[in-house]
Formats: structure tokens, C-alpha cells, sequence
């Protein structure tokens, strides 16, 4: 007999083992990073000077920055591939982050509260709303700090009480290789009445540093804030209908964008067709802007 090929029995009726193809490697549809799907909570975070530092906003996949009434501004956190111990301090929510979460599917929404009409819309959303006047066991506070300063959200507890909270999918974002058109950039600033954020190119981390009200955002460690790309997202942002002094932010619609990455900003636009849609970013040749990977923060502007 001849020697044994590939496919060939050998005298003992064993046969050649095919290797087992490799699992395919889950992505991050909000980082574009390794990371398997996950149940996504969004908390509603302080940003009133004294409610600096933030806890574990650098675990987010997203940060968002939004304006609020006397023209300061909030955060939301958007969790899904890391879940610290705790995180905040928190707030309250507002009657359009109904609208704007909703292309999370049914995500999970940590918040301090809201005000009467507001929160009995949020209980009606589809939301998986856990304040802490609804869920107070999901919450703590910080003796070291000052009320209303110091709620912090406990993310095994409130996911807990959100059995079917929606998993991590694909919300619109893009990533992939830099376009080599775009506009070399340091810095960029978004400007509310009575608040700014900042971001300026870091060559040596690689990414945006964020910086509100002109000093450096840093983590409750004293590290600097910042992601791998910034979407400055113009937006219409008309007075609420139960609260006027508040912006209600119109997140579904379309306009124009800057997306920032690799030290450089991108024209782009935005849009969004309903409340459960994906928000898309293209370019002005037709292509899908491609983010870079890593963190994102989206900041609203007011066009």
C-alpha cells in the first residue's frame, strides 16, 4: 500500500481530522471594539460643576451630552459592554430622552427622577424606567458628598430589575479606516448658554480629551475623559410641552454632523427617520462615515 494521503482511512479506521472553523468574534456596535451583546442601560448623569468627578463615566461605550434648562448641560451614559459597580452622580431624565432612546430598543434608564408629567411619561414609554423614587434600592449616596450631588446608580441591581432589557445591537454607527480627506483639526468646542464642552487632539493617547466649562474632564481617579471619536450633532431644539423651560431635543429628523477622529473633522449628515431607527452619518460623496474605534461621546448643538 502506498503512503497515507489527506482523505486517505488509515489501517486503524481513524479519519483525518478538518479543523473546526473559528467562531466569528463579536463587535461592539456602539465601539466597533470586541464585545459580546450585552443588556444596554443608559443613566442620566450630573454635570453641574460641583457634581465633578464622574464615577466610571470611562467605562461608557457612549457618552452624550445634551442641554437642559438655564442652559446647562447633562450627560447620559450608555452601558453595555462594561458594568461597573456603580456610576454618577445621576438626575433626572427629560421627555425627549423617551424618543432619543428608543432606537436602543428597551434599554434599561437609571435617573434620580423627573418632573410630574414627565416621569408618568417615561413610566408609559417602553422603557425599562428605574428611578431611584421608583427602584431606591438601585441606588446610593455618597455621604462624602453633597445632595443633590451625590446619587450613584448600581448597575447589577438595576439591571437585575430589567430582565428583558434590550441587548446591544446595531444602533447605525459605522467604524473602519480614516478617510483621507478630512480637515486637520485640534480643537472644538460646543457652547450652551451657561456651559461649554471642549475636546482637543491628544497625538500621544490617540484620541479627543474633553474638557467642561474650559477645565479637563477627568474620572473619580483624577484620569482624563475623552473618546476615539466626537459627533457634534446639530439639532432643532424647541421648548418642551410640559416643562417650556426645557429643550425638548429633536433627535429624529436630519441635519448636519462633524464627526471628529484621528485629529481630524469630517462634514458629515445625520439621520434619523423614526423613533425606533437607526441614526446614520454620511458623508457628502454617499458613504457611510466610518467612526474610529473606541468610545464615542455625541454632543447636541443647537442649529
Amino acid at each position: 500500500m502506498g503512503a497515507l494521503t489527506a482523505g486517505t482511512v488509515a489501517q486503524s479506521g481513524a479519519q483525518a481530522e478538518t479543523p473546526a472553523p473559528q467562531a466569528k468574534e463579536d463587535i461592539s456596535p456602539f465601539t466597533g471594539l470586541p464585545a459580546e451583546p450585552a443588556p444596554v442601560m443608559a443613566v442620566k448623569l450630573d454635570n453641574h460643576p460641583d457634581a465633578r468627578p464622574h464615577t466610571a463615566l470611562e467605562k461608557a461605550d457612549m457618552v452624550v451630552v445634551e442641554q437642559v434648562e438655564g442652559g446647562l448641560s447633562r450627560l447620559i451614559g450608555v452601558y453595555a459592554s462594561q458594568q461597573p459597580e456603580r456610576i454618577g452622580p445621576v438626575r433626572s431624565a427629560r421627555d425627549y430622552n423617551i424618543e432619543q432612546l428608543r432606537m436602543f430598543d428597551r434599554p434599561a434608564l437609571a435617573y434620580s427622577g423627573a418632573a410630574k408629567g414627565t416621569e408618568e411619561l417615561i413610566q408609559k414609554s417602553p422603557l425599562y424606567a428605574l428611578s431611584n423614587d421608583t427602584f431606591p434600592s438601585g441606588y446610593v449616596r455618597d455621604e462624602a458628598g453633597e445632595p443633590p450631588h451625590n446619587l450613584y446608580a448600581q448597575p447589577d441591581k438595576i439591571l437585575d430589575a430589567a430582565p428583558d432589557a434590550s441587548l446591544s445591537s446595531d444602533i447605525g454607527f459605522r467604524f473602519g479606516a480614516e478617510p483621507k480627506d478630512g480637515v486637520p483639526t485640534e480643537e472644538a468646542h460646543v457652547e450652551y448658554p451657561s456651559a461649554s464642552t471642549g475636546f482637543s487632539w491628544s497625538e500621544k493617547e490617540d484620541r479627543w480629551l474633553a474638557s467642561f466649562d474650559g477645565e479637563p474632564a477627568e474620572n473619580a481617579k483624577g484620569e482624563r475623559l475623552g473618546g476615539k471619536t466626537v459627533v457634534i450633532q446639530e439639532v432643532d431644539m424647541r421648548p418642551s410641552e410640559i416643562n417650556p423651560k426645557t429643550p425638548y431635543i429633536e433627535t429624529v429628523g436630519e441635519g448636519k454632523a462633524t464627526v471628529l477622529r484621528d485629529g481630524a473633522a469630517f462634514d458629515t449628515t445625520w439621520k434619523r427617520t423614526d423613533a425606533e431607527g437607526d441614526t446614520t452619518f454620511t458623508r457628502p460623496n454617499g458613504d457611510r462615515m466610518p467612526f474610529d474605534r473606541g468610545q464615542v461621546w455625541v454632543v447636541y448643538k443647537e442649529r
